[in-house]
């Protein structure tokens, strides 16, 4: 059966042939409510994708609770998903917070352990020589090209440039592994 957005069915009806398990009904519903419900998590910084599932979620608690023969209707059928919405939306922004949270206590030790690390790097980079110093220095923390190093430094071509920071990266490895142990990269 194709309900119709303005059929005379009334909540009651919609409600009984839910609760006999008729799908039809609550894709009736889902259309019929589905900008209401998801703009209640649009309008309270969710995304559409968010607010989609949100509202099937809500849309499946509704369902079984209906199917269960256990809920009895005191309020209009979108109040009763409104409210199951805006509680899983609730949840979900507490969920969020709890994470963003979690995600700065670790950044600030990363970014202690980040610090620490490139320390230790530029350590070992001062005991290189001039031009490994300088071609490391420019490739990663001026983040040049290999033509504008090969450029700044007179070398013949950008092939050269490839092959001195090869090997130049290679020196810095060999120097960090002989002065510091793992652990100091670990800790």
């Amino acid at each position: 059966m194709v309900f119709k957005s303005n059929s005379g069915m009334d909540e009651k009806e919609i409600f009984d042939r839910i609760r006999r398990g008729d799908e039809k009904s609550l894709e009736f519903l889902y259309m019929k409510y589905y900008r209401m419900m998801t703009k209640l998590v649009i309008t309270n910084s969710g995304t559409e994708e968010e607010a989609r599932d949100i509202y099937q979620d809500a849309l499946i608690v509704f369902w079984q609770k209906a199917t269960s023969g256990n809920l009895v209707m005191t309020s209009k059928i979108s109040t009763y998903i409104y409210s199951i919405c805006q509680n899983l939306w609730r949840k979900e922004l507490e969920r969020k917070k709890r994470l963003s949270n979690e995600e700065k206590d670790s950044s600030v030790s990363m970014d202690t352990e980040t610090a620490e690390r490139n320390k230790i790097i530029a350590r070992c980079i001062d005991q290189l020589g001039d031009t490994c110093k300088k071609v490391l220095m420019y490739y990663y923390f001026e983040e040049m090209s290999m033509q504008e190093i090969a450029d700044r430094l007179g070398f013949a071509n950008t092939d050269t440039a490839k092959t001195k920071k090869y090997k130049c990266k290679q020196k810095l490895d060999e120097l960090i592994k002989t002065q510091y142990s793992e652990k100091d990269f670990l800790d």
